[in-house]
C-alpha cells in the first residue's frame, strides 16, 4: 500500500485547510486510515481516523473543528481542518492500519503551519 498525502501549507489562526491522502495498491487490506501529526519536540499523535465501517475517532483537542471523511471510489481520505490554531502546527502523516500486528503504512508528511 502506498499513501500520498497533500494539502499542507501556511495559514493564519482561524483559517482552514484540507488534507488529502490517496491510497494505492492493496487498499482492501486497510482496516483504518487516518492522520497523525508531529509537532517540533513532541511525539507523534493520532489526530483522526476512520475505519472500514465508517466509524471515526478524533483527538479531543480537534473535536468540533476537524472532520475526517473518505471517498471509497477515489481511495482518498480527507481531513478538513477548520478554526486552526497555532498548536495545530506540525507535520501531518497519513497512516494506514491493517489487521496484521506490526503491519502498517505511512505516507510522507505534509507540513501544516498556523501562525498567530
Amino acid at each position: 500500500v502506498q499513501l500520498q498525502a497533500s494539502g499542507g501549507g501556511l495559514v493564519q489562526a482561524g483559517e482552514s485547510l484540507r488534507l488529502s491522502c490517496v491510497a494505492s495498491g492493496n487498499v482492501f487490506s486497510l482496516q483504518a486510515i487516518g492522520w497523525y501529526r508531529q509537532a517540533p519536540g513532541k511525539q507523534r499523535e493520532l489526530v483522526a481516523d476512520v475505519n472500514s465501517g465508517g466509524y471515526t475517532n478524533y483527538l479531543d483537542s480537534v473535536k468540533g473543528r476537524f472532520t475526517i471523511s473518505r471517498d471509497n471510489a477515489k481511495n482518498t481520505v480527507y481531513l478538513q481542518m477548520n478554526s486552526l490554531k497555532p498548536e495545530d502546527t506540525g507535520v501531518y502523516y497519513c497512516h494506514g492500519a491493517t489487521s496484521v500486528v506490526g503491519r502498517e503504512y505511512w505516507g510522507q508528511g505534509t507540513l501544516v503551519t498556523v501562525s498567530s
